[in-house]
Parts: C-alpha cells; sequence; structure tokens
C-alpha cells in the first residue's frame, strides 16, 4: 500500500510559471461559494444576483483580511520578510481573518447601495462557506501543511522531512488534520442545507451565527490535534481562543433575537 502523502505542490507550468494546487482550490472553492450563494439568494431571498454584484468586494476584502490576519499572528517572520506578505500562493490565509474582511465588505455594500438586509446577505453566505472551505482545505495537502501530531493510523499522511517540524523531525507520518476538517465542514454544509428549508422559522442573522458556532466546534477540536500553532494567550492556542469568543458572541446574539 502506497504511502498517503502530497504528490507536490506545483500542478502544473506554463510559460515557466508555476500554478500551485493551493490556488487551483481556491479559486475552485470561491467560485462554488458563489455561484451557490447566488442561487439560493435568486431562489430563496428574491435578491437577483445581487452575490454576483457583490463579490467583487468580497473577494478582495475577504483575501485581504485572510492575509493580513495571517500576518499579524506571524508578525515575526514577515517583519523580517516583508515582500513574502504578497506570496499568497505558498498559502498562509486565515479563514478567521476572510470571514471578518468579508462581513466588512457586506457592511460596506449595505450601507453604500441600502438594496438589501445585512444579515440576510450575511445568512445567504452561511450555506456555501461550510462546502468551500472543505473544498479549499484540500490545499494544506498539497503544501504538506496544517498537520497533526505523529500517529500510526491506517490513515496516516506522510510529511517529507523538509516540512516537519525540528522536534519531529525522525517521524514520518501524521494526523492528517487538513482531512478531519474538510469532512466536518462537508457535515456542517449539510446541516445548512437543512436550515435552509428552515429559514422562515429563523430570524434574519440565526443562520450566520449557528453556523459561526458550528464551524468553531470543528476548529477547537481540530486544532487540538495540531502542532504547527504557536501563538497562545494565556496558554490558550489563539484559533481557538478566537474560536470560543465566536461561539460566546453568536449565542448572545441568537439569545437576544429570541428573547
Amino acid at each position: 500500500m502506497s504511502d498517503f502523502s502530497s504528490p507536490g505542490c506545483i500542478a502544473f507550468s506554463i510559460f515557466g510559471l508555476d500554478v500551485y494546487y493551493y490556488g487551483l482550490l481556491m479559486g475552485f472553492a470561491i467560485c462554488v461559494c458563489l455561484l451557490l450563494s447566488n442561487y439560493i439568494a435568486n431562489k430563496y431571498y428574491k435578491y437577483k444576483d445581487l452575490v454576483l454584484e457583490i463579490a467583487p468586494i468580497l473577494l478582495l476584502l475577504g483575501i485581504f483580511g485572510a492575509r493580513f490576519y495571517y500576518c499579524i499572528l506571524n508578525w515575526e517572520y514577515y517583519i523580517i520578510h516583508p515582500f513574502e506578505i504578497l506570496a499568497i500562493r505558498n498559502g498562509g490565509l486565515s479563514i478567521h481573518g476572510a470571514l471578518l474582511g468579508g462581513v466588512i465588505g457586506i457592511y460596506y455594500y449595505v450601507k453604500k447601495y441600502n438594496n438589501c438586509n445585512f444579515f440576510d446577505l450575511l445568512d445567504i453566505f452561511s450555506y456555501s462557506i461550510p462546502i468551500g472551505q472543505a473544498i479549499a482545505r484540500w490545499g494544506n495537502f498539497f503544501n504538506s501543511e496544517a498537520f497533526g501530531y505523529p500517529t500510526n493510523l491506517p490513515w496516516k499522511l506522510f510529511i517529507p522531512i523538509e516540512a516537519r517540524p525540528i522536534e519531529y523531525i525522525n517521524n514520518k507520518y501524521f494526523h492528517p488534520t487538513f482531512l478531519y476538517e474538510s469532512i466536518l465542514d462537508f457535515f456542517i454544509f449539510l446541516i445548512m442545507l437543512f436550515l435552509l428549508h428552515k429559514k422562515h422559522k429563523l430570524k434574519s442573522g440565526t443562520v450566520f451565527c449557528i453556523y459561526l458556532i458550528l464551524y468553531s466546534v470543528v476548529r477547537i477540536l481540530v486544532e487540538s490535534f495540531r502542532i504547527d500553532c504557536v501563538k497562545t494567550i494565556y496558554g490558550i492556542q489563539v484559533p481557538i481562543l478566537v474560536s470560543i469568543l465566536i461561539i460566546g458572541f453568536s449565542l448572545f446574539y441568537i439569545l437576544k433575537k429570541r428573547f
């Protein structure tokens, strides 16, 4: 049985320019999210092609937020290598930063054009974001990154020596945490589709909060396996701390709307 391992990060080259699996998957995931969100907006919310209209703003602020957040968390490296900030083809995007950038983009659009409900738009994108995350996570596989502790389980992931942390240099196989999150994100997607048919019973913005809670729980679980997070606050990994805060704010919003 061959190893479960990345074939490499480069998909192909065009005129000497390398095209990365990470970028291809990210682009595909974004297209799936936008098209599905546009379909949902048209059919269930009567916002005709509104998603396609707002897409450029979301792409710009979403990518900026994802990269900015990641670079801030890893400022020690990027303050020494500032030109690497622009090298997003090599990975280094944060979903928390992307979500924040996207929310800001939606808020800006609503304030400028005032032709839709801010919380409706948040809900609309919530249905498709998980499937986009499930697809995009495979970019970590091709980059041999975002893996977990060493393991010998049947689904263990082989990591090349140059990608291993120094303390695990002699370990060959690790938990494929990208796969764990991809599978769990897909199940969140199925839950969101179920909620789509119950949306008339939910107040505007509630679906978005449910998505945030579900994904935050997944992130906390997956982060407990990962070994690449070195940022902590009071001994708690930053992604876990952020996820806990998101759960708290989301629950507060849901309870406030309910009562």
